[in-house]
């Protein structure tokens, strides 16, 4: 009998040891990187340099899947639900997993079978109208939110742009009709000629028609302005008090990830998130690092990401989509 307990015990330290050597060794082959958005967006262009990046320091190639569709739900969903817990198959994750949790029903939950890992990036949108339109500022627009039934273009149900638009007029207090299209490119033939009245766009997809003279900035979702557009006031300069919508990415591993595995990721990301060359790269398309001390960090920042929009949806300012 104490023979047999001995050799349990070998038997439990030695797998003990193995997967705690297993860990320290990570990475020791290529890693996945699932990108849950379409070839040529901001996500995808972005992604594949983020991806060059933390290659560079974990000192292995890592790869990436792109795994579109349903605003990015199909990829998550592989990452939660197929892909093994071992450090190989990540997410880049960003802003819908949290928005989805709050106002649909999903078939994985990203709050228990993700693990936040970390941050990459934050983008701030700007709020956008025709250059031709009566809206001259964000004090014009809201007072023609009180009287007049406005309109703005989204990338579609549950997209930032869409929750953008939806907090707008929820601190605002003014009249707004949403109107989803198949991303944010449709939306400015439309906006342009003043079919639609504004867009809340990623900063990198909007400078082009800024610069062009095709459209007319009114004001920045974060809550500082951007050094992309420095002339361009926030939100909450304009007048909206509380407001912020960033568009954020972060990496995400499966549930059962060993947690030395996570914390080597996690300071990996730290590590690219001082890169000056990932900076600077962030810097030309309107964004900046999201650097989190830790993990557990980002955990609390995607919750709250969670709590915000579930919140607009029990106030009753806007609808559940499922």
């Amino acid at each position: 009998m104490q023979k047999e307990f001995v050799a349990s015990l070998i038997v439990a330290f030695a797998a003990l040891f193995s997967g705690a050597a297993h860990s320290q060794a990570y990475p020791v082959k290529p890693i996945t990187l699932v990108v849950p958005y379409a070839a040529g967006g901001t996500a995808e262009v972005m992604g594949r340099v983020f991806a060059q990046h933390l290659g560079d320091v974990l000192g292995q190639t890592v790869i990436i899947d792109i795994k579109a569709g349903a605003g990015s739900m199909i990829g998550s969903e592989y990452v939660a639900k197929l892909a093994k817990p071992d450090g190989y198959t990540i997410l880049l994750g960003a802003n819908p997993l949290a928005i989805n949790v709050a106002v649909k029903k999903l078939a994985f939950d990203p709050q228990k079978d993700l693990v936040p890992v970390g941050g990459v990036a934050g983008f701030s949108s700007v709020l956008v109208t025709s250059a031709t339109s009566p809206y001259q500022s964000v004090a014009d627009l809201i007072k023609a939110g009180k009287t007049e039934n406005l309109t703005f273009g989204s990338s579609g149900p549950g997209s930032v742009s869409h929750m953008a638009g939806e907090l707008f007029k929820s601190l605002a207090n003014v009249n707004m009709t949403h109107v989803p299209y198949k991303g944010s490119g449709p939306v400015y033939p439309d906006m342009i000629a003043g079919r639609v009245s504004v867009l809340f766009d990623v900063s990198a997809s909007a400078i082009g028609f800024i610069n062009g003279g095709k459209v007319r900035a009114l004001a920045v979702t974060s809550t500082t302005r951007s050094r992309a557009l420095p002339n361009v006031p926030s939100l909450a300069e304009a007048g909206v008090a509380g407001y912020e919508a960033l568009t954020w990415f972060g990496v995400f591993a499966p549930a059962g990830t060993p947690p030395a595995i996570v914390a080597r990721l996690d300071q990996a990301l730290r590590d690219v998130s001082q890169n000056p060359a990932f900076v600077a790269r962030l810097d030309q398309w309107g964004g900046a690092p999201l650097a989190m001390a830790s993990a557990d960090e980002f955990t609390r920042y995607f919750k709250a990401d969670v709590l915000r929009w579930e919140g607009l949806v029990r106030d009753g300012k806007m609808k559940r989509l499922d």
